[in-house]
């Protein structure tokens, strides 16, 4: 009850609020500021004034009360729903967080990323923020972001298209519908994963308290992802937040001509791994074995070549036909050798012999036969 109080009257993140909690505890923290019987250290008069004024207007129970009505509970810290990591902001940690929803919390954090970008996206940010997150979804991983316009949207939409929880951190109280624009995704959020703030019951957000939103989402999850970025851009602030807790921090590179890639390529030039899809994200904040694809591309014909029948190959002329010698020249080898090699590139279809003389086909090598059904020859 003293928790969900002192929630009302105290920003989020106020470290100064963080100490009186660490301090005194939350009771009696709440009883000297609803009582005013002395000022707590550090308070300025005017500080201690206001929260004074706000403590007349708390009233704990009835939040509580809202709360359920809403399908939602307070979390604090002791509680066995609170994530545990959440306790690395030190001094910032919450005071106790506002859920709405039936999964926990704590168990969709424990393999959580965050993405985050720009608000005014691109549609290549939108794709790749949904192709991202419907891949995670797909992989076990819960996707974090903050319900705003953009690249959150994105990241939220693609999570539940990929039939995975998804988790809204919002900079107002869980009941409201901020953005308006987005009500149905934040009432989609809620039924299949859930929405968390350190805001009661019907406040709105400010400025400030998106800033400190951030630090949650950064702290709440092993890695952050800044999917497309500004040079001022919000989430920045998050990829700050992440790299001083320790998390994994990531960027996926976009276009050099375009403006919102230049937080996320800076980010990717001092600190921030660069990412491209969700297979090396997971391999960065994933258990040890959860490896990304091998990216390498498709075998064409010649890859298979020994090395000396690749030689051979080379040294031949792109337009006359020349004698086995001239070959053995160019390849470094002796006739015999060469010979023997250009007798094996004529059976794979490479080379073809014009009476004592040897040249490239046209056509390449032999069709209908597979590359990968090829054996390595000459090894």
């Amino acid at each position: 009850m003293a928790r969900a109080a002192l929630a009302r009257i105290a920003e989020p993140g106020d470290p100064l609020t963080g100490r009186w909690l660490t301090d005194l505890g939350p009771e009696e923290t709440w009883r000297a500021i609803r009582e005013g019987s002395g000022r707590l250290p550090g308070a300025s008069a005017d500080r201690w004034a206001g929260l004074r004024s706000r403590a007349g207007r708390a009233a704990p129970a009835r939040d509580l009360e809202q709360m359920a009505r809403s399908g939602g509970r307070f979390v604090c810290p002791a509680d066995r729903e609170w994530p545990t990591q959440l306790n690395d902001l030190g001094l910032a940690r919450p005071i106790g967080l506002w859920v709405r929803g039936t999964s926990s919390l704590r168990l969709l954090a424990l393999r959580s990323v965050a993405l985050v970008g720009a608000r005014a996206c691109t549609d290549y940010g939108a794709h790749v923020a949904a192709e991202l997150a419907t891949t995670l979804a797909g992989r076990g991983w819960t996707v974090v972001s903050g319900a705003a316009y953009g690249i959150d949207g994105a990241a939220h939409r693609g999570a539940l298209a990929g039939g995975g929880p998804t988790v809204g951190v919002l900079a107002c109280g869980v009941d409201v519908s901020y953005p308006a624009a987005h009500r149905e995704l934040l009432r989609c959020i809620a039924e299949r994963g859930l929405l968390v703030g350190e805001l009661p019951p019907g406040d709105h957000p400010t400025r400030g308290r998106f800033i400190q939103r951030n630090r949650v989402i950064a702290a709440l999850t092993r890695g952050t992802v800044v999917v497309e970025a500004a040079g001022r851009s919000g989430s920045l602030i998050t990829a700050r937040h992440a790299s001083r807790l320790g998390r994994h921090l990531m960027a996926v590179p976009g276009p050099v001509t375009s403006g919102l890639s230049t937080g996320a390529h800076r980010l990717i030039r001092e600190e921030a791994t660069l990412v491209g899809d969700a297979g090396e994200i997971v391999e960065l904040v994933g258990d040890i074995g959860e490896l990304a694809a091998d990216e390498s591309g498709p075998a064409v014909p010649r890859d298979l070549l020994a090395p000396q029948t690749a030689r051979v190959l080379d040294a031949l002329p792109p337009a006359r036909a020349v004698p086995v010698a001239e070959v053995a020249e160019g390849a470094c080898t002796a006739v015999a050798t060469a010979e023997a090699r250009l007798r094996e590139l004529n059976t794979l279809g490479f080379v073809e012999r014009i009476g004592d003389r040897w040249q490239l086909t046209r056509a390449g090598p032999a069709p209908g036969r597979r590359t990968e059904d090829r054996p390595r020859i000459g090894a």
